[in-house]
Order: C-alpha cells, then sequence, then structure tokens
C-alpha cells in the first residue's frame, strides 16, 4: 500500500546520478610529496656530506702512549682540526696506526714535509713542554710543511720539533768529532745572549764524526757571517793566569744540559786583508762549520797555507805530544801533527820523525823599503834553504817543569852543523840538534869517558910511596933533629928573660938611660937658647958676646 503524500515535507527534487571517475594510472597522491622531498633533501645533504667530505690520513707512531680513538684531538696552532678515528697495530705489530678524517679546508695542509706528533709533558734542553696536557690530555700536534706534493700517510715524530716551519729564521750545519754533553734544544749564544738551538743530529755515514743542526732565530741570523767561529759552551772554563783565577761560562742551563757559542775571530796584527765583523757577508742557510772544542781553540789563527816537515830526533821525546807547539822565540809557527819511529838498517839506529805543520803566513816579514815598509816576498824553499844554511835547527825543549809537557822550538844555531834539505822526500825533513837536556847528558857521558882515561891505580900507588917518604921524614925529626932544636929553644928562652930583666924600670940600664936622656934634654935646650940668641942678635957671630958693663 502506498502511503499519501506528506504535506508537511517539502517536494523531493531531481538530482543527477553520480557517475565514478576513472583515475589516471600516473596519478600522485598529495601524500607522497612528503616522503619525496624528504629523499630528495637526504640526497642533497649526502652529496653536500660527500662534496665537503675531508681526505682521511694515517699516521704510525712507535707506541700508542696518549692516543685514544674519538677523543685525542689533532691540533695546529693550538685549535682543533680533527680527532683520532681508530688507533690499531700495524700488520707486522711493529707500530701503532692512528687514522683521522681531516676537513676539506684541510687538504692543501697535507703535503710532504707535514709533521705530526703526540704532545705530552716533556722536559729537553733546559726548558719543559706540555705542561697543559696534564690536565686536558694528549693530543697530536701539526706543523705544516712547504713542499707542493700531496700526501696521505705519514711517520709521526718521536718528539716535538724545537723549530716550527713559521718561525722566522735560518738553519746551519755544524760537523764536530764528538757530541760532547750536547742534545737536541741545547741553546746557542751570541754575545751571552741565546739566539739559537740545536734542532737535531746524526752519526756521520762513516762513523768519524757527527753532524749538528742548529736554527738561529731571527733577526739575529744576520749575525751569522761567514768566517763565525762556533765552539761548545758546556761547562765552566777554569784559566789561571798572572791575575788569578778566572771561571768563565755563558749561563747556568750551558752548564746543566750544555751549548754552543759563536763569534768573529779577532782580526790578524798586521794583516789588512781581513774584514770586520759589519762588512763580512752573511752566511747562507745550511752552511757548514767547524765546530771547536772551545773558545780558544775557536779563536785561534786558522791559516790558509800549511807546509808540512819532519823532525827526525834521536833522543826520547817523552812529554812531546800531537797538538805540540812548534816555537821561534815565542812566536807559533806550527804544530806536532804525527810521532812515529823509525829504525835505520844501515846504521842500525832507531830515530823518532815528528812530523809537524808550519804555517808561512806567521812567518811573514816586513823590510824597510826607502821611507815606505813592505811585505818581503821570496820563494818559500828558498826562504827555508837559505834559514837552514845559516843554522837553523829544531831542538825539543820542556815547556812546564810541574807536567812535563815539552815542545819544539826552532831557532838559529850558529855552531850547527851544515845540512841540507832533500825536497824529494815526502815530506822534506829539518835538521835537528840535541835538546838541553841531551846536551847535559851527552856533557856528563863525555866528563864520565875523561874521567875513565885517568890512571887512578897509578895515582893511588904514588900516594901511597909518597906517604911512606912522608913518615920516614917524620921519623928523622923525631929522632935527629928535634933534641937539637930542644936545646936551641932553651938558649934563646935564657937570652929573652935576660932581656926581659935588663927591660925593667930599676935596671941600671934602664937608670942610665933616663940620666941620658935627661942631659940630652939640657943639651937641647942650650942650643935652643944659642939659637935664640943669635936669631936677635946675629953680629954675635963675628964680634962675640959683648961684656956685660959695670
Amino acid at each position: 500500500m502506498v502511503e499519501p503524500p506528506d504535506a508537511s515535507r517539502p517536494p523531493e527534487q531531481d538530482f543527477p546520478d553520480a557517475l565514478p571517475a576513472r583515475r589516471s594510472r600516473f596519478g600522485l597522491s598529495l601524500i607522497w610529496l612528503v616522503p619525496l622531498i624528504a629523499v630528495l633533501i637526504g640526497g642533497w645533504l649526502a652529496a653536500q656530506a660527500i662534496l665537503q667530505k675531508g681526505p682521511t690520513i694515517t699516521i704510525s707512531f712507535k707506541t700508542g702512549e696518549g692516543l685514544e680513538a674519538g677523543k685525542t684531538k689533532i691540533k695546529y696552532k693550538d685549535v682543533e682540526i680533527s680527532t683520532v678515528k681508530s688507533v690499531v697495530l700495524a700488520p707486522d705489530h711493529k707500530r701503532v696506526i692512528a687514522s683521522a678524517e681531516l676537513s676539506k679546508d684541510a687538504d692543501n695542509m697535507l703535503v710532504d714535509d707535514t709533521r705530526f706528533w703526540v704532545v705530552r709533558p716533556r722536559i729537553s734542553g733546559g726548558t719543559v713542554s706540555g705542561l697543559g696536557t696534564l690536565i686536558a690530555g694528549s693530543y697530536v700536534g701539526m706543523d705544516l710543511g712547504v713542499t707542493k706534493t700531496k700526501r696521505y700517510d705519514y711517520v709521526g715524530l718521536e718528539s716535538p720539533p724545537v723549530i716550527t716551519t713559521d718561525v722566522p729564521g735560518r738553519e746551519f750545519v755544524l760537523k764536530s768529532d764528538t757530541m760532547g754533553s750536547l742534545d737536541v734544544g741545547a741553546p746557542v749564544y751570541f754575545r751571552r745572549l741565546q739566539v739559537g738551538q740545536i734542532t737535531s743530529y746524526e752519526l756521520d755515514a762513516d762513523g768519524m764524526g757527527v753532524t749538528l743542526h742548529l736554527f738561529i732565530n731571527a733577526p739575529y741570523d744576520k749575525y751569522v757571517k761567514m768566517d763565525k767561529r762556533f765552539w761548545q759552551a758546556s761547562g765552566v772554563d777554569v784559566k789561571l793566569d798572572s791575575t788569578g783565577v778566572k771561571m768563565d761560562t755563558e749561563s747556568l742551563v750551558s752548564i746543566l744540559v750544555g751549548g754552543l757559542a759563536f763569534e768573529m775571530p779577532p782580526p790578524t796584527p798586521g794583516m789588512t786583508d781581513i774584514t770586520t765583523a759589519s762588512d763580512a757577508a752573511e752566511a747562507p742557510a745550511q752552511h757548514v762549520y767547524q765546530l771547536f772544542t772551545s773558545r780558544t781553540e775557536a779563536m785561534k789563527r786558522h791559516d790558509r797555507i800549511i807546509d808540512s816537515y819532519v823532525f827526525n830526533f834521536k833522543e826520547s821525546v817523552r812529554g812531546l805530544s800531537v797538538g805540540a807547539e812548534v816555537d821561534f822565540r815565542g812566536i807559533v809557527l806550527g804544530e806536532v801533527t804525527a810521532i812515529y819511529t823509525r829504525y835505520d838498517p844501515v846504521k842500525r839506529e832507531f830515530s823518532i820523525p815528528v812530523r809537524v805543520n808550519f804555517y808561512p803566513e806567521r812567518f811573514s816579514m816586513r823590510a824597510e823599503s826607502g821611507t815606505q815598509q813592505g811585505r818581503l816576498t821570496m820563494d818559500r824553499r828558498k826562504l827555508v834553504e837559505w834559514m837552514v844554511e845559516h843554522g837553523f835547527r829544531a831542538q825539543l825543549r820542556t815547556g812546564s817543569i810541574l807536567t812535563g809537557q815539552r815542545y819544539i822550538a826552532v831557532d838559529f844555531f850558529k855552531d850547527a852543523a851544515s845540512a841540507s834539505i832533500d825536497w824529494n822526500a815526502d815530506p822534506p825533513e829539518l835538521p835537528t840538534v840535541p835538546g838541553g837536556l841531551q846536551s847535559l847528558q851527552d856533557s856528563i857521558q863525555a866528563l864520565v869517558t875523561k874521567l875513565n882515561k885517568i890512571p887512578f891505580e897509578g895515582i893511588g900507588q904514588d900516594v901511597r910511596d909518597t906517604l911512606k917518604q912522608a913518615q920516614a921524614l917524620v921519623r928523622t925529626l923525631d929522632t935527629e933533629i928535634a933534641p937539637e932544636a930542644k936545646t936551641t929553644l932553651a938558649a934563646a928562652r935564657n937570652a929573652l928573660d935576660s932581656t926581659s930583666r935588663m927591660m925593667q924600670n930599676d935596671s941600671p940600664l934602664q937608670a942610665n938611660a933616663a940620666e941620658t936622656m935627661k942631659e940630652l934634654s939640657r943639651t937641647a935646650a942650650a942650643f935652643r937658647n944659642l939659637a935664640e940668641y943669635l936669631e936677635r942678635h946675629p953680629e954675635a957671630i963675628l964680634r962675640g958676646k959683648p961684656e956685660d958693663k959695670k
């Protein structure tokens, strides 16, 4: 049954039928845009990460002390540039390999001579470094290289470099026979001011010496001239002279850890071709110098011309050593370089050849030429021949009685036997004369020889015969002459007694002598009165004495 329409409801409207729309097979829903955008952003971030990724380096160390993966930092000028990612053993188990990833901006820092080392507390060369790592922990230090060749695997330094590449200055090289008490970081002094330090050293390939590298900081490197002399300034230099005891040292640090010093040698007196310290040319970097053992040795004159000769001594050379001076009247002309022994099979005797170096420049002379003075030039061979012809000889002498040290003195000896020089010998031999001690020994030996020639036994027999004759004479005096001598002495004593009695005051002789003296006195008085009278009356000689008037 159909219900009747309700009047209260609105009439129904006619709507079109909805038809289903067919969706495109390639259509995307908006919901998928979110993950798509996320993928795009992730890809962009991944690309950016790949593009911004820095190089990965490996550093090899002897030990892993102070290295910890994920914690140990790599710093340059105390700025963190990376962190060590891993620390593993090398395949041969002899070293430790630390790897790290640096930022892309640090790629230009990785060149062939870039250096890495572990910074930890150290004491070296009188300085203390790395104390900050006691609190913050160790880290890997970095020093930039100057080459252009790229490199990503390095061998770490076992100790930090003394000088980094950004410090201004120059490096020089020293050659020495021994290291002494020097070490890396030992200071270098110029006029007692520290201007540099030793950076490294190594033993020469032939094992005959040591090569040291030192760095002089700017601006002091300009004072390193071509003719500078370097010497070991370690310890204390004690000198004893006429003014007393002198002690010299560069600093307290040089006493403890050693050190070097350098200075310009003093100009040679009379030489005008020596430039001053300010005029001398600066030495280039890596210039090689010789290292002397002391300042005295360094400041000695080092001659350019050296002549070698041999002195052949037939006496003992005890007390003579290599380095002993060859002296000419107080001027050192050379030094001993070697001492040998020689056997002469013809004469069947030994001798001691001593090789010396002569420095002809020290024997230069100046001769007056009119009002000007000029250097006397002469061929060295001709000069030596002339000197030998005029008695130039070598002689051993004692330089110190306390130490027994001896030296060679050369001088002109007028009574020396004639000699000549064989220039074909290498080296030529110069003549010698016995030393003072040897001459004394020769004189004593000659005296002993003369004494041995004296016939002491015959002289003794003559003396015994003389003594026998003397004894016979004494017996004769005692038996024959002595009794007569006693009688003569008794008579002489009696005569002396008689004379003594005659000279007594109460003797008749004394009384007569006194009366005689009185008479002589009266006579003298009469003559004196007569002389006075004649002086007053000279006419009395002709007329006589006038009679007194009555």
